[in-house]
């Protein structure tokens, strides 16, 4: 495998790692009245609802 010849300096690894940042999940409030008040956004509920239809496989929860 290949080194490098000269270790970096702490600027340019800091400059490298200046865009590594984290954002919180986007929580929209969901259609369904019944159910959960929030999801994740892309994300079906945990009753089974994504974009105000029921999904296919989801089961009422007994």
């Amino acid at each position: 495998m290949p080194n490098p010849k000269r270790k970096f300096s702490h600027s340019r690894t800091t400059k490298r790692r200046t865009h590594w940042t984290t954002d919180l999940p986007e929580v929209v409030s969901t259609r369904n009245v019944q159910g959960e008040p929030f999801r994740l956004n892309h994300c079906a509920s945990p009753d089974g609802y994504y974009k105000g239809r029921r999904l296919p496989g989801f089961k009422d929860k007994a």
